[in-house]
C-alpha cells in the first residue's frame, strides 16, 4: 500500500486540543498559548451542527464543556454563536466563545501551527461530517500545509479521502486491533494514533518497519513522554504541554 506522503512532518509533542490544560479545550485561546510555548502542531476536534457547520467540540453535547444544553448536531448555528466555552473550565476565561472550524484554521495559519483535525462526528453523520471537514479543509488552507486528519470513525475517514485523496489521514483507535495494518490500508491512512497505555511492543515494531509513525495520546507525565519518545513513538499529545516543553 502506498500511503500519501503527508505536508508536514510530526512534530514530538502536538498540544492536546488547542491548548492542554493551560486554556479551556478546544477554543481559540489556546492556540496563542501553544505558540507562545514553541509548540509547532495542535490537534483538535471537529463536529457539525444542526445547519451542516463544522464546529470545534469534543463532546457531541454542549453541557460539559459550554454553557449550552443538548445536542451539537441539534444545535442550529445561531445558538451556537451565543455560547460560552470558557466558564465552564477555567473561570478566568469567562465569554471565550465556541469556535467555528473556519476560525480555528484561520487562526492555526495566522499563528504558523500545523493542525491535527479529528473528525469527530455525531453518531449518524459520520459521512457527512467526514466529507464537509475535508472539503472545507481544500478551502481553508488552500496551498499552505494540509493539516493531518484523524478519526475514531472508518467511515469518516474513507468520505473525507475521496473527497480529498490528497490528505494525510490518520486510524486512530484506543488499542490497536490485530488486523490495524488491514485496516489502515483500506483507507490508505499514513499514521497510527492510540492510547499511551495501549500500545504493544509488537504493533510499534510492525509500525517501525513499515515507515508508520505511531502517535499516542494522552501523555501528561514528562517521564512517560520520554521513555515512549524512546520506545520508538513518534508524537505524544498532550494536556500539559507546560510541563513537556522542550521536547
Amino acid at each position: 500500500m502506498i500511503r500519501p506522503a503527508p505536508a508536514w512532518e510530526v512534530p514530538r509533542v502536538i498540544a492536546h486540543r488547542c491548548g492542554g490544560a493551560l486554556a479551556p479545550e478546544n477554543t481559540l485561546a489556546g492556540l496563542p498559548i501553544a505558540a507562545a510555548l514553541g509548540y509547532r502542531a495542535v490537534e483538535f476536534d471537529v463536529m457539525l451542527s444542526a445547519d451542516g457547520t463544522p464546529w470545534v467540540i469534543h463532546d457531541e453535547t454542549l453541557e460539559r464543556t459550554t454553557n449550552g444544553r443538548g445536542n451539537v448536531c441539534g444545535t442550529p448555528d445561531t445558538i451556537l454563536r451565543t455560547l460560552d466555552a470558557g466558564a465552564h473550565q477555567h473561570r478566568a476565561f469567562a465569554g471565550e466563545p465556541l469556535p467555528t472550524f473556519e476560525a480555528v484554521a484561520r487562526a492555526c495559519r495566522t499563528l504558523g501551527l500545523l493542525a491535527n483535525v479529528e473528525i469527530k462526528p455525531a453518531q449518524g453523520f459520520e459521512k457527512i461530517t467526514g466529507e464537509t471537514v475535508a472539503r472545507r479543509i481544500l478551502e481553508l488552507w488552500g496551498d499552505a500545509p494540509l493539516p493531518l486528519v484523524s478519526s475514531f470513525s472508518e467511515e469518516a475517514l474513507v468520505a473525507a479521502r475521496h473527497v480529498a485523496p490528497q490528505l494525510p489521514l490518520g486510524y486512530l483507535c484506543v488499542r490497536p486491533p490485530e488486523d490495524w495494518m488491514r485496516r489502515m490500508d483500506a483507507v490508505a491512512a499514513y499514521s497510527l494514533h492510540c492510547a499511551a497505555r495501549k500500545l504493544d511492543d509488537s504493533v510499534l515494531a510492525t509500525a517501525r518497519a513499515a515507515g508508520i509513525p505511531v502517535l499516542c495520546f494522552t501523555v501528561n507525565d514528562r517521564q512517560d513522554a520520554e521513555a515512549l519518545l524512546a520506545r520508538g513513538v513518534t508524537a505524544v499529545f498532550s494536556d500539559r504541554i507546560d510541563s513537556l516543553r522542550g521536547l
